[in-house]
């Protein structure tokens, strides 16, 4: 069995409460009973795309687990490069990253596009996930994740600044039938969808919880809940490679 925690949206801000959240879901996880075969974080890891939210980050998601992160949104890549990944001469060249398991493949691609919200992933990114879907062999499954979901969740604050482009996603996947899933965050909430025939799994948020339209017709300009716990999905790969997921709630054992 492989257990993969995903974790999103921590935008860390350099104030106390984002840094809270995700260390309570660090410590969480760290406490488990067992050992993760990884731990992804999909993206707007900081909020403004500073030094200061990457060395708060780096300080705050250490964990006993493998770890990958992507970008977001929010995310600059050259400091994302230099605080997080310790790049002394940062590119600003798409942020991929690979994890290649006991038994299953991570491929974490970087859907940002900078200086925008919406998000798009560049020829050089989907070239090198064809590479990596080629070079896995068909037995072993591949879950490919990013920040920005490919379709409409019917959420119109996120629907309109997801990931565009997405035809070519599609195509892709339709040449590997080992890619078993894609996983991504942005929309602050939990969901469960499909696309070009897969699933797709969306995180929700560790800053915050998107309010649905049925939840806030009263309110329409409010789109976050801050006073909701963060929450962490795990994806489960059994031995039969059926996928599951599991959505938790973390609440800080200490209060």
């Amino acid at each position: 069995m492989i257990v993969i925690a995903h974790l999103s949206d921590v935008h860390f801000d350099g104030e106390p409460r984002a840094a809270e959240r995700a260390r309570t879901v660090m410590a969480y996880l760290d406490a488990l009973p067992y050992d993760l075969d990884a731990v992804l974080i999909s993206g707007d890891i900081a909020d403004d795309g500073a030094a200061h939210e990457y060395a708060q980050a780096r300080a705050t998601l250490v964990s006993r687990h493998p770890t990958v992160v992507c970008p977001g949104n929010h995310d600059d890549r050259r400091a994302f490069r230099r605080g997080l990944l310790g790049e002394e001469e940062p590119s600003a060249a798409p942020v991929d990253a690979v994890v290649r398991g006991s038994g299953f493949v991570l491929a974490v691609c970087d859907s940002s596009v900078p200086g925008e919200h919406h998000g798009r992933l560049e020829e050089s990114t989907l070239a090198w996930l064809d590479e990596v879907l080629t070079d896995t062999p068909r037995e072993v499954p591949v879950l490919v994740a990013f920040h920005h979901p490919p379709v409409e969740l019917h959420t119109p604050y996120v629907d309109g600044i997801r990931q565009f482009g997405e035809e070519r996603l599609a195509a892709l996947a339709e040449r590997h039938p080992h890619l078993t899933a894609f996983l991504c965050g942005h929309a602050h909430t939990a969901a469960a969808t499909t696309f070009a025939g897969r699933p797709l799994l969306v995180a929700p948020g560790v800053a915050s919880t998107l309010r649905l339209p049925w939840e806030r017709q009263d309110d329409p300009e409010h789109h976050v809940h801050l006073d909701e716990p963060p929450a962490v999905a795990f994806h489960v790969l059994g031995d039969d490679g059926r996928l599951t997921t599991h959505y938790r709630v973390v609440v800080d054992a200490r209060r």
